[in-house]
């Protein structure tokens, strides 16, 4: 447990989309509550009043946005998000759950969008004054399985899940590499397995952490 986050736990879940991310931090969630532990569920883009108002614009906005306003509208909902919910949130010594931080920003638009993901993760520290997870759970799935997990559920796809195959395939890599990269905060599990299975897998690394 890091000292900066008193008694309480950050954990993030990453993968493309489809992957099974908000099942498995509703389960997660649950599982925690079973325990005692006060949970705090949220997301980026969208875990904020502000939040949601950039949500609206980098997901379903109907224009051009360029690459690089792209990363900045992400970054400004970390700040504001890291400093006005998650930071209190763990000092007061709750587990926090997210769905996507600064993983998905090195991803999805540092790889995806070609720009240099060096940047795009400096810029996702300064952000989020250098909070990192105590464990991110990346949910990696093969892009074609995840498009048609997508097709029956989706009636219509926001800016990310509409790109094309190659993009998708871009932001699986990039999110293995960073997985690799950091394999003590990272757990990687395959996400075509069943539910139960993954949830009962996310608990075991969990439990020594409380």
């Amino acid at each position: 447990m890091s000292a900066e986050h008193a008694s309480g736990l950050f954990i993030t879940l990453e993968g493309g989309d489809g992957s099974g991310k908000s099942t498995q931090a509703e389960l997660l969630s649950g599982w925690l509550h079973e325990r005692g532990r006060t949970v705090l569920r949220t997301r980026e883009p969208g875990g904020t009043d502000v939040g949601h108002e950039v949500r609206e614009i980098v997901l379903h906005h109907r224009g051009d946005i360029t690459p690089r306003a792209e990363a900045l509208l992400y970054a400004a909902d970390r700040a504001h998000h890291i400093a006005s919910t998650v930071r209190p949130a763990l000092a007061r010594g709750e587990v926090v759950i997210q769905d996507r931080y600064l993983d998905s920003s090195v991803a999805y638009q540092g790889v995806g969008r070609v720009l240099d993901p060096v940047e795009i993760r400096q810029l996702s520290l300064w952000a989020a004054e250098g909070l990192l997870p105590d464990l991110t759970i990346l949910l990696d799935l093969d892009e074609t399985v995840a498009r048609t997990r997508l097709d029956s559920a989706r009636t219509r796809y926001d800016r990310l899940e509409a790109e094309k195959a190659e993009f998708h395939a871009r932001v699986r890599a990039a999110y293995l590499d960073l997985a690799e990269a950091e394999p003590e905060r990272f757990l990687v599990l395959d996400a075509s397995q069943p539910v139960a299975d993954i949830a009962a897998l996310i608990r075991a690394r969990v439990d020594p952490l409380l």
